[in-house]
C-alpha cells in the first residue's frame, strides 16, 4: 500500500506545557490533530475552571493561522477539589475530563491524589454529569517494582472503582500492559484506554540494550515484548475500547540527558506517522482509521471529524533537534528514517 486516506485524526492524551514551550508544541500538536486532550499538571496544577480558561487562551494564541485545532481542557484532581468545581467544569463548554495523578507517580503529581476515598464525592457528580476520568494508572509505593505498577494499581484500586462507580466514564491513559489490555476488553463500556506510538514501537531493550537511551525513558516505563506485543494486538482489534492518546510529552534536552532524567517522550512531531508505522508493522492500516479518528470521538461524545488526511509511502528523516524555549528538544526517533509522511 502506497498511500491511505483517513478521517482527520485527534489526540486523547497530550502535554503542551506552558511558557515558551508552546511557541514549538502547539503548532507540532495542531499540524498532527484536529483536536487534543491537554494535561493540566502543570506549575502550578490546573485546578479550576478559571485557570483552564486562562491556559486554553495562551494555547490558541500559538495555533497557526487558519488552522482549526480546539483544545480539549482537563482539571487537575486533589485531595480538595469540590463537587462545586465539578459542576462548573461540566457547564463550561471547554472542559472535558478531569485527571486523576496519584500523588508523586510522574512529572508534577506531587499535588495529586493521595487516596481515592478523598474524592468520592467527585466521582459521584462526575459519574452523574457524565464527565470522564481519565487516570494515570499506576501506584507509588516504593515497594512495588516499577515494570508491576500498572499491574498493582489496577489489582488494587482500579477493580473496586469501576464497581463502586458504575456509570463512571473512565480512560486508562497511555496503558503498557497485557494486564491492561485484559482489564480494558472485559471492563464494561464505560471504560476504555488510550495507547501511545513508543509504547507500539519500543520494548525496554529498546531503552536498555547497548546502553541506555534517555530519549526513551517514560512513565508508564517500557515492558517487556509480550506487553508491546499485546498493545499492538489491542489497537489493532477495531475495539473500540482503545484509541489514540500519545502522551507526547516534552522536555528540554538538558533535562533528559542528566544524572537524573526527565521521564517523557515527544512525539507530537510525527505522531500520525508514528502510529502508521506501527500498524503497517502489524500488518493493519485497514484499522488506523477507527482507532486514530473514530472510537475516540465515540467515546468522549464529540462529532467525528469530517476533513481528511492523506498518508503517503515516501522516506524521510526525524530532525536531531527542535526549539523549545531557549534550549532543545529532542523529538521521538531523532535522526532516524520514516518510511510514512502525512500531505495535508
Amino acid at each position: 500500500m502506497q498511500s491511505i486516506e483517513i478521517i482527520y485524526p485527534d489526540d486523547w492524551h497530550c502535554h503542551l506545557r506552558d511558557g515558551a514551550a508552546l511557541s514549538t508544541t502547539v503548532p507540532d500538536i495542531a499540524t498532527q490533530f484536529r483536536r487534543a486532550i491537554v494535561m493540566p499538571n502543570l506549575v502550578p496544577a490546573v485546578t479550576t475552571v478559571e485557570m483552564a480558561s486562562d491556559y486554553c487562551q495562551r494555547i490558541m494564541e500559538e495555533v497557526p493561522s487558519h488552522n482549526p485545532f480546539t483544545p480539549l481542557m482537563v482539571l487537575y484532581l486533589t485531595d480538595e477539589t469540590p463537587v462545586q468545581t465539578i459542576q462548573a467544569a461540566k457547564k463550561s463548554g471547554i472542559i472535558f475530563g478531569c485527571k486523576l495523578y496519584p500523588a508523586g507517580v510522574t512529572t508534577h503529581s506531587h499535588a495529586g491524589v493521595t487516596s481515592l476515598e478523598k474524592c468520592h464525592a467527585v466521582f459521584e457528580a462526575m459519574a452523574e454529569l457524565g464527565l470522564p476520568l481519565l487516570i494515570h494508572g499506576e501506584v507509588n509505593d516504593p515497594a512495588v517494582d516499577i515494570f508491576d505498577r500498572e499491574r498493582v494499581f489496577i489489582e488494587s484500586h482500579l477493580l473496586h472503582l469501576v464497581e463502586r462507580y458504575p456509570t463512571l466514564k473512565i480512560v486508562l491513559e497511555h496503558i503498557t500492559t497485557q494486564d491492561a489490555v485484559e482489564f480494558v476488553t472485559q471492563a464494561p463500556a464505560n471504560v476504555a484506554a488510550t495507547i501511545t506510538p513508543h509504547h507500539l514501537l519500543l520494548n525496554r531493550n529498546d531503552m536498555l540494550v547497548g546502553g541506555i537511551k534517555p530519549h526513551h525513558f517514560c512513565l508508564p516505563i517500557l515492558k517487556r515484548k509480550l506487553h508491546q506485543q499485546a498493545l499492538l494486538q489491542a489497537a489493532t482489534s477495531g475495539n473500540p475500547k482503545f484509541f489514540l492518546g500519545t502522551d507526547s510529552a516534552p522536555h528540554a534536552q538538558s533535562k533528559k540527558e542528566a544524572a537524573c532524567g526527565c521521564a517523557g517522550i515527544y512525539s507530537a512531531y510525527s505522531a500520525i506517522e508514528l502510529y502508521a508505522t506501527a500498524f503497517e508493522q502489524a500488518n493493519a492500516l485497514d484499522k488506523l482509521e477507527n482507532f486514530a479518528s473514530r472510537f475516540g470521538p465515540a467515546f468522549y461524545g464529540l462529532p467525528i471529524n469530517t476533513d481528511k488526511i492523506t498518508l503517503t509511502k515516501s522516506t524521510w528523516v526525524m530532525p536531531n533537534d527542535l526549539p523549545f524555549g531557549e534550549e532543545k528538544l529532542i523529538p521521538f526517533l531523532a535522526g532516524e528514517t520514516l518510511t510514512w509522511k502525512a500531505i495535508r
